[in-house]
């Protein structure tokens, strides 16, 4: 079938825009919104789409289908006013078969009505309408399903696949590309072939093959796929019998200041960013991610753990999707399998992320029967979840905090609640803070645990690395990994990674920052900044490795230095230009330092120096002055100083004092300009705005508001990254953070012209 882009015109409050679209982002932010803090005080709606098309009169007799790849949520699809589907779910893809409702030769009519008025459906920001983009597929009454090709690899030495067709049509011919080159060739619908020095895919070498299936009356489809072999047992995890250890991080689905809107190019730039800086691995958390951000991690080489929910029976959020979960559990999983079969970066499935079910029967007996389920949908990948064994463990004792049917939370009082969910989890945690890794460890949590941890393949651990030492012994058999930890964290996590075989990984939250569970990590300067659950104008969870505009911080050249992948030492600085008042610290993010030793008017400020090398030795030195040498504890060595303005430069030493590499911050000197650093990914172009001196040298003690004007090209979005802000991304006016901002900008016809000019900064113009 022919694949065509559906995205274009459609009719939203009045005016015709381009999908992907977000709704809520363009719909605002309320002090009083129902969502508070977790979706960042972002209000919910109804939202209308609708899009008027001509359907060729030589259309008729044909087989056609719409596509939607992630409506959130609670949709239904009208074409000609007909009902033709929907999909209650907001993050998986769904079809729509149009053959019976189309007027051939004539104008249709396709109406989508989406419902997210009611809030809060999710503990994060999500997004709303039509946020993935949309696809017409066309063919023959004798055609091949879309997503209707499926291969598995069967062997690397030497290289068998299974390729399984699905198809109405005759005589199916089967060929494999390798470029343009056919390298294998068989006849049938569900057939088994030999590839002759064969290329395999991994993390080292994402090559990708094409499979091409021809139907003898001329219908055609096409899939990409990469030849590579998952395996795993007690002493490790295997890619084509290379033992892997996982380096991962977790994200959520928006991309940032374009909220949930998901374009290919977004999708790639936070893959590319990621394995750029040593990550191999991605937990989509907690949902199903997009075929965009599939197709990054194929082309670059990253492994995926895909999820499925945050809930099953059970709400955590008043109008979350456990009141539809019982109905669709099976076919939402279908479709998530469905669509990423042919994916070699998918490497396991996950059921969910902190659920208390399991405590009950009820919930082992689905555990076990989803486990069944994805092995005969999939036999060749592991499944797994993210739990957590404390809510687990205080749901076995009776402990649940919400009633399944109503999704109204179980109060003692208003003020009191009683239980343990993932919300009431993250507020201890916030308190208690890394202690919380032991909360798992007794003889108690390890029972109520087991029946769930016994039927996966892998076991998922939130937040009980306390157990890591302990299973080999408790459960020889078991392999399991950190699917979610504190990324201060990451050197003993790391440690125990390398010394325990059957603990394969370990994924932080997070690697990327997002909207939403709005100040969760953040360090905050101001009064309304203690506490767990933050007012309004915070906006951002601010936990993020990469902040939300794509900048690394400290947390990434901790994860470098303890995974070995350092090319230098790291230096950093806590900021100093908030009057040496100490900060409320958020529990996921153990620094709020960065690379700047730039800081305007800031003179005699307490500074805390934070340096991250894997090193035996470290020095610092300011302005020529020795600071003394320290070995760093787990990667991490810190120091104390006055900020005064020049270079601060770090020198790692080995253990025979051998010097093994530097790293310098330097202040800025001279007068401040505008400075923009485009870069295309795929349909977008990304514009980084700094606020720097004549020698680049970004300043973090000057930001002013900008103001953004594209000619030739839509501003899709504009925002910095500070996690508390009333600004909005869609006004072309922002704040930055730090010196820093960033513009999305996708280009009319190939290029596009944008002036940025600040307050007191000039305009600046730049072609992209």
């Amino acid at each position: 079938m022919k694949k065509i882009g559906f995205n274009e015109n459609w009719k939203y409050n009045g005016r015709i825009l381009n999908l992907p679209h977000d709704a809520m982002l363009e719909s605002g932010r309320d002090a009083k919104s129902p969502g508070g803090s977790a979706c960042g005080y972002f209000v919910g709606g109804v939202y209308e789409y609708e899009k008027t098309f001509d359907v060729p009169a030589e259309w008729e007799g044909k087989h056609i289908e719409l596509q939607f790849e992630g409506i959130y949520e609670n949709s239904t699809v009208y074409v000609n006013g007909k009902e033709v589907g929907g999909a209650e779910y907001g993050y998986i893809p769904f079809f729509v078969t149009l053959d019976d409702v189309l007027r051939y030769g004539e104008q249709n009519v396709l109406h989508v009505t989406v419902h997210n008025e009611n809030q809060p459906s999710s503990r994060w920001y999500t997004g709303g309408g039509i946020y993935r983009p949309v696809w017409l597929w066309i063919g023959e009454k004798e055609y091949i399903a879309p997503e209707g090709i499926q291969i598995s690899t069967l062997g690397y030495k030497p290289a068998k696949i299974a390729v399984k067709v699905e198809h109405t049509g005759k005589n199916a011919e089967i060929e494999i590309l390798d470029g343009e080159k056919i390298v294998a060739f068989a006849h049938g619908d569900n057939v088994e072939m030999e590839i002759p020095s064969a290329k395999l895919w991994s993390e080292h070498t994402p090559h990708l093959y094409t499979c091409r299936v021809i139907l003898e009356n001329g219908e055609e489809a096409k899939s990409k796929f990469g030849i590579r072999k998952v395996e795993w047992n007690p002493s490790g995890l295997y890619i084509n019998g290379e033992q892997t250890l996982l380096r991962g991080g977790c994200i959520h689905h928006d991309n940032g200041i374009l909220g949930a809107a998901t374009y290919d190019g977004a999708e790639y730039r936070r893959v590319e960013l990621l394995k750029k800086a040593g990550y191999n691995a991605i937990r989509s958390s907690h949902n199903p991610c997009s075929r965009a951000m599939l197709e990054a991690c194929d082309e670059l080489g990253v492994y995926m753990m895909d999820e499925s929910w945050d809930m099953w029976f059970h709400h955590k959020s008043k109008y979350d999707y456990a009141t539809h979960w019982r109905k669709n559990y099976l076919s939402d999983l279908q479709a998530m399998i469905k669509r990423d079969f042919n994916h070699p970066s998918v490497i396991m499935y996950s059921i969910g992320n902190e659920v208390s079910e399991p405590a009950k029967d009820e919930g082992i007996e689905k555990a076990k029967e989803m486990v069944r389920y994805l092995h005969e949908l999939d036999p060749n990948r592991a499944v797994t979840g993210g739990f957590n064994l404390m809510i687990i463990s205080s749901a076995k004792k009776g402990k649940g905090i919400y009633d399944e049917e109503s999704g109204g939370r179980k109060e003692d009082n208003d003020d009191k609640m009683k239980g343990m969910n993932s919300t009431m989890f993250n507020l201890i945690a916030s308190m208690v803070g890394t202690g919380m890794n032991k909360s798992a460890n007794s003889k108690a949590a390890d029972e109520a645990t087991a029946p769930l941890l016994d039927v996966l393949d892998l076991g998922g651990y939130n937040y009980a690395s306390g157990r890591y030492p302990l299973e080999g012994t408790a459960h020889p058999d078991r392999i399991i990994y950190g699917s979610e930890t504190f990324p201060q964290d990451i050197g003993k996590n790391w440690e125990m990674v390398k010394k325990y075989p059957y603990l394969i990984g370990d994924f932080m939250w997070t690697a990327w920052d997002y909207l939403g569970e709005a100040g969760l990590g953040a360090w905050a300067y101001t009064d309304d900044g203690k506490g767990f659950n933050k007012p309004y104008p915070w906006l951002i969870a601010d936990c993020g490795a990469f902040d939300i505009i794509g900048t690394p911080g400290a947390p990434v050249a901790h994860a470098q230095a303890a995974w070995g992948l350092e090319k230098k030492p790291w230096i950093g600085v806590q900021p100093v230009n908030h009057g040496n008042k100490q900060p409320a610290k958020g529990t996921w993010r153990g620094t709020n330092a960065i690379a700047s030793w730039s800081f305007k008017g800031c003179e005699g400020a307490k500074a805390v120096l934070e340096v991250y090398s894997g090193a035996a030795k470290v020095e610092v030195i300011l302005n020529g002055k020795s600071l003394g040498k320290k070995a760093p504890k787990l990667q991490k060595a810190v120091y104390k100083a006055k900020y005064v303005p020049g270079t601060l430069e770090v020198v790692a030493y080995d253990v025979s004092g051998r010097e093994t590499g530097r790293n310098k911050l330097v202040s800025g000197v001279d007068e401040l300009s505008l400075q923009v650093s485009p870069k295309s990914y795929k349909e977008l172009v990304y514009v980084e705005v700094a606020i720097a001196d004549k020698n680049g040298i970004v300043e973090c003690n000057a930001d002013e508001q900008l103001n953004v004007v594209v000619e030739g090209g839509e501003l899709l979005g504009f925002g910095s990254a500070n996690p508390r802000t009333e600004e909005s991304y869609l006004t072309g006016s922002y704040t930055t953070y730090y010196g820093r901002a960033l513009a999305i900008v996708k280009c009319n016809d190939g290029t596009a012209k944008i002036r940025i000019k600040g307050t007191t900064l000039k305009e600046v113009a730049v072609t992209i």
